[in-house]
């Protein structure tokens, strides 16, 4: 029996689910909760405008677990993201499929799948996101 292929060794197709490694990006991109706040809607913009970071316990619905997570970014995906507008902006490819991520609470997604969301080919999603830069934490999923 052979051993898997390292994870970096992987090379990704349009079946490929993607996700936002919010711990990638956390360590890798010191502005990232610069970047979340400009997506929260008018409301979660003022509560959140001194910038401070707000933890909170969250119940995972499915698992019943606790995590101590970002009030921002659970705030974003809980309510900002959901809101009918929030994908309609016109933006760049990248935060487009960001946004949808977010709107989809991070549930991993195939460049197929997001490709009717964005208006954008799968090939197309696919060669940006595979590509050698990592934009946003924006990964494959591992596994």
């Amino acid at each position: 029996m052979s051993n898997p292929q390292p994870f970096s060794m992987i090379r990704p197709t349009t079946k490929t689910p993607f996700h936002i490694d919010f711990e990638w990006w956390q360590h890798h991109d010191s502005n990232w909760r610069v970047y979340l706040f400009d997506f929260l809607c008018p409301e979660h913009q003022k509560a959140f405008e001194s910038k401070a970071e707000i933890w909170i316990d969250y119940v995972d619905p499915q698992t019943a677990e606790v995590h101590r997570v970002d009030g921002l970014q659970h705030t974003l995906m809980s309510h900002c993201a959901r809101q009918p507008d929030f994908l309609l902006r016109e933006t760049s490819l990248i935060n487009k499929i960001f946004k949808l991520l977010l709107a989809n609470g991070n549930r991993p997604m195939t460049p197929e799948e997001m490709a009717p969301a964005v208006g954008r080919p799968a090939e197309v999603i696919l060669r940006t996101l595979s590509g050698p830069q990592v934009y946003h934490g924006i990964r494959p999923c591992r596994g």
